[in-house]
């Protein structure tokens, strides 16, 4: 048996493609001869934000300087061709609003606007016009925002100075939403088997997934995991149960029959994900009798607690809505596991949380235990079921809403694990602490429209998830105790 390792090392995590960004800079041409020191300048300044830009995980589609209304026209064609998840475009000096419209227009894609002036201030002893215009990037920004008010395009902006980290990490929040995006936008989620009986909050309308993120929702069935679980072989159920040994600590509960079963439905989970391009999986069979859908469903915990960890979220109980928040959480390296309330603690103010079922081991505090279960908790089974403690520190509650519209909200809460006695049920576990009376916490995050699950989040990361809802046209409500 090789020695314990960490999962990153393990597995590959999937993504349909990078993050793609489109970036151009400019300023108005008039300018270039009347300040012939002007232009090198900003282009200089256009070289340390495009190497910035590189040096974040994305695709960058640089136009490169733009001077006049023609110039805005042409690059946003390229853009428009180039089927960007976010334009950014870098105000150097002061240029008109005529030169940036075109770019949204064309493009039809979120737009960031930044201004960075050189330094923190100007040295006004020594600076003429020439100079002080390499600092009036900030100038146009509300001449911008007001054109881009008055055409319908939402409009944000990032101002400070050129190397101000501060600013740095609020357009890194924009890449990472644009990444938000664009997982999103690309992809495709599969959903197996049928609703959990009575779960009202969880029927999910397909088409609106379609029309509100453009992914694509494969409707599958048990027999498409069933075919392919009867064509795995015994030397790839064997790999698969070396592979458990490497992530997970075995419990003595474990029994070697259901060990097996659970390896073998997860190379046939592989399968069903690759013959079908999905990028997340929502389930649940309810079956009877101990029949071979039933061992299937019963089955599926370990696969999709791997496949997970690889970047295809899986959630049980037919969570569409949730594996969405939890794609949309791995796309910012939020981890993201399925969950729901557990319990309160009125001694300690915590939320207990968790869920049997799919978990997230980036999320685990330490490696993660696989525990034989006699019985689901309301649902009929048997098998191996994931259980760990979350790391302790910050976390972030993250799932999809739905208001009588039907639209979809994007809703967050910000806490902390902290430690203290947790349950031993084959469950992912945690004690969130979101700073008052948890009974307060859930009445004001069951307002919110969420449904009963939704993704544990590493990290506070409401100011992402809150950028990636702008990015999609979507409300983000977050919930705070005063």
């Amino acid at each position: 048996m090789n020695p314990k390792q960490p999962a990153d090392r393990l597995l590959q995590t999937h993504r349909r493609r990078p993050t793609r960004i489109g970036l151009v800079s400019g300023g108005l041409g008039a300018y270039w001869p009347q300040f012939p020191e002007l232009l090198p300048q900003l282009q200089e300044s256009v070289r340390y934000v495009t190497s910035r830009f590189q040096e974040l995980d994305a695709d960058v589609v640089d136009t490169g300087f733009i001077s006049d209304a023609q110039e805005a026209a042409a690059a946003g064609e390229k853009l428009r061709v180039a089927d960007c998840d976010l334009i950014v475009i870098f105000l150097t000096t002061y240029l008109t609003s005529s030169m940036v419209l075109p770019i949204a227009q064309r493009a039809k894609t979120p737009v960031l606007v930044i201004d960075l002036q050189p330094t923190e201030a100007m040295d006004h002893a020594n600076f003429d016009t020439g100079k002080w215009l390499a600092y009036c990037g900030q100038c146009p920004v509300p001449e911008v925002a007001n054109v881009f008010r008055r055409a319908g395009i939402d409009f944000r902006s990032v101002s400070g100075h050129l190397k101000q980290e501060s600013a740095w990490e609020r357009i890194t929040r924009w890449v990472h939403a644009a990444g938000v995006r664009a997982r999103l936008r690309n992809a495709r989620h599969g959903l197996m088997g049928h609703l959990y009986p009575g779960m009202l909050d969880v029927a999910t309308d397909l088409t609106t997934v379609s029309t509100t993120f453009g992914s694509h929702v494969e409707v599958l069935e048990f027999d498409d995991l069933r075919e392919r679980v009867n064509a795995v072989t015994g030397s790839e159920v064997a790999e698969r149960l070396d592979l458990a040994r490497q992530l997970f600590v075995l419990d003595d509960s474990v029994n070697d029959d259901d060990f097996a079963w659970g390896a073998k439905v997860s190379v046939g989970l592989d399968r069903l994900v690759a013959d079908f391009d999905l990028d997340s999986v929502a389930y649940y069979h309810r079956g009877l009798a101990g029949e071979l859908h039933e061992r299937l469903g019963a089955g599926m915990i370990l696969g999709s607690s791997i496949l997970t960890a690889r970047g295809i979220p899986m959630a049980g109980e037919f969570e569409l809505r949730t594996s969405i928040a939890m794609l949309a959480a791995q796309a910012i390296g939020a981890g993201g596991s399925f969950t729901e309330i557990q319990a309160l603690n009125f001694f300690d103010n915590v939320v207990e949380m968790g869920h049997d079922g799919p978990a997230h081991l980036a999320v685990s505090a330490q490696e993660p235990l696989l525990r034989g279960l006699g019985v689901f908790h309301g649902k009929r089974g048997w098998g191996v079921s994931v259980e760990f403690d979350v790391r302790q520190g910050p976390v972030t509650t993250f799932g999809l809403g739905q208001d009588p519209d039907g639209s979809y909200v994007f809703v967050t809460s910000e806490g902390t694990v902290v430690p203290g006695p947790l349950l031993a049920i084959g469950n992912t576990t945690s004690r969130v602490d979101f700073g008052g009376d948890p009974g307060v916490w859930v009445d004001e995050w069951s307002q919110t429209g969420i449904g009963h699950h939704w993704a544990l989040c590493v990290g506070h990361r409401a100011a992402d998830i809150k950028a990636a809802a702008s990015l999609l046209g979507i409300e983000h409500r977050h919930v705070v105790l005063s």
